[in-house]
């Protein structure tokens, strides 16, 4: 008797535009019949929002109507993007992956950035999610720690709140401040990998989520993809229309709609 193939969903990095896509996306692999149950969902920065969301139990539609609202919870950083561009160009080509001694670069720079406090930024993740307790479905959340350039992956099991996790994953370096968690300092997942999806090894069928793919970013998803052997892995990229709707700031609340409404397109069609 052969046994039951082991499936993973893994929801990558890409802002409050991210967020829309993956939603608008999963409902309509839903509606088409194509979004199984999965053993593991594993999310990075926006994906892990997705991934507490969809975790919850919250109908995909409920969330999708969520994300083309006029009314949100999300904030505006209003971003400078010159010096996290500078910081970054400076960084040199990161396409053969981040060394950690990258890691902790970037880990200095957030701690050293400017951004709003903390309580504001929980409350909006407090927003983000339906439920604030973990899933009993295995749902595993990516952050880095901010001194020491390592992976630390949070799950139920951590002895942190959901939303702190989620705050932690989110917590783009110069954009949001680092979370104080487990006696570290955690920063965004997706500076390590937007994906993480190394962490879905051992897994027969995978599915990659990725919204921001422009540029290297195409190329690093599919070397990592390629390296997860022994599983078979589809990747879902945004498409162009997507990219379009998705725009060049994925931390602009104003593009949530438009996101959403072109994942739900993509993931029907």
């Amino acid at each position: 008797m052969t046994s039951a193939l082991t499936s993973a969903l893994v929801l990558a990095g890409g802002g409050v535009t991210g967020i829309a896509w993956e939603t608008g996306l999963l409902l309509g692999l839903q509606e088409s019949g194509r979004l199984p149950a999965f053993d593991l969902v594993l999310g990075t920065s926006a994906g892990a929002a997705v991934g507490a969301q969809l975790r919850s139990g919250t109908d995909l539609s409920e969330l999708f109507d969520r994300q083309v609202a006029d009314e949100h919870g999300e904030i505006d950083p209003k971003l400078d993007l010159e010096p996290l561009i500078a910081f970054f160009t400076e960084m040199g080509d990161l396409s053969a992956g981040v060394s950690p001694e990258q890691l902790v670069k970037v880990g200095s720079f957030a701690k050293e950035a400017r951004t709003v406090p903390l309580a504001e930024r929980r409350a909006v993740i407090e927003w983000r999610l339906p439920s604030h307790e973990w899933p009993s479905a295995p749902l595993r959340i990516t952050t880095v720690d901010a001194d020491t350039g390592e992976l630390v992956v949070l799950d139920a099991t951590s002895g942190v709140s959901l939303v702190d996790a989620v705050m932690a994953s989110c917590a783009v370096p110069g954009v949001w401040p680092p979370v104080p968690l487990l006696g570290r300092l955690l920063i965004d997942g997706g500076v390590r990998s937007s994906t993480n999806l190394d962490l879905a090894s051992g897994y027969d069928e995978v599915l990659v989520l990725a919204p921001l793919t422009q540029g290297p970013m195409r190329a690093i998803v599919a070397k990592e993809a390629a390296a997860l052997t022994g599983s078979r892995v589809t990747v879902i990229l945004a498409d162009a229309e997507s990219e379009q709707a998705i725009g060049p700031n994925a931390l602009d609340p104003a593009r949530r709609p438009a996101a959403a409404r072109a994942g739900h397109r993509q993931g029907a069609g």
